[in-house]
């Protein structure tokens, strides 16, 4: 390789090793790692090849570039988001002396609010998953707990508990509990007495016994939307559903905070926009 297009290069590369010993969780090491990787494959294809040699024109050029390529407004922010962090990890390594992408401003997108399932979503999205125990029990687990999909793809058998279950800590998030109400019992109960005889210790397996994958758990859950003709709907539908409907019932922000594990009061709060019009009091999840 190139001893110069190496310095591009292996500076990404000292960027991600940075990232992964600060304890950044691996979704982070993840994206940032590709989005760092597109810009310096963008870069060297310009003969760009030294941190020093990037000015203000060739990112914005690289802006331009995502757009090309068909990427939406709020991936090229995130995007950016991402090279700005590397440049400035650059600058705090004294790789370079002038950050370029400090006058590199993100392009303007509008958040869309959380989906939430109405009652007869979710109502046909159980029914079409009843006669499949396995995904009838991920349905409930997320509908009933707002767990997220990778703590519920991480679940251990010796993470069930009678009346609750254990996230177990990972990465940047701490270990909390979860309750069991009877809907996400039964649904539980019914798959492990059908679950195959393995000695991996994954509550959700594949029929190999493999553990199932967040990509497996996504695929099968899309699978029952789009038999439920339930539109426009994606897995973390289920916690947003959750959360909301917690809130409708007159749990505590602070309390609901905890039980769903952010990280802020404030990404908790959000939801409380959702519900400040609504006439009447929603069932709870259990009692459907």
């Amino acid at each position: 390789m190139n001893p110069v297009n190496f310095e591009l290069a292996g500076s990404q590369k000292k960027f991600v090793t940075f990232l992964e010993k600060t304890g950044k969780a691996h979704a982070t090491i993840l994206a940032y790692g590709k989005d760092t990787a597109q810009l310096v494959q963008f870069l060297a294809e310009k003969k760009i090849t030294q941190p020093t040699s990037v000015t203000v024109d060739m990112v914005e050029e690289f802006k331009k570039y995502l757009f090309d390529l068909g990427y939406i407004p709020k991936t090229v922010s995130r995007k950016l988001n991402s090279i700005k962090t590397f440049f400035r990890f650059l600058e705090e390594t004294k790789t370079i002396k002038t950050n370029p992408t400090l006058a590199v401003t993100h392009p303007k997108y509008v958040n869309k609010p959380p989906r939430i399932l109405a009652e007869t979503e979710y109502r046909a999205l159980r029914d079409a998953a009843r006669q499949d125990p396995r995904a009838a029990a991920i349905i409930e687990l997320l509908l009933q707990t707002g767990m997220r999909i990778s703590e519920l793809a991480r679940l251990e058998l010796e993470d069930v508990k009678d009346t609750h279950l254990i996230i177990r800590p990972f990465e940047s998030h701490s270990q909390r509990m979860v309750s069991l109400n009877n809907a996400a019992k039964r649904a539980l109960e019914s798959y492990l007495n059908h679950r195959s005889q393995t000695k991996n210790n994954h509550i959700f397996i594949t029929k190999t016994g493999k553990p199932l994958l967040v990509r497996n758990i996504r695929a099968s859950v899309n699978r029952y939307f789009q038999i439920a003709k339930v539109s426009n709907a994606k897995v973390n539908d289920l916690r947003h559903t959750f959360i909301t409907h917690q809130l409708e019932n007159g749990a505590s922000v602070v309390l609901l905070q905890k039980l769903v594990g952010h990280k802020r009061l404030s990404t908790t709060e959000k939801y409380l926009d959702l519900i400040k019009n609504k006439a009447t009091p929603a069932l709870k999840l259990e009692e459907l």
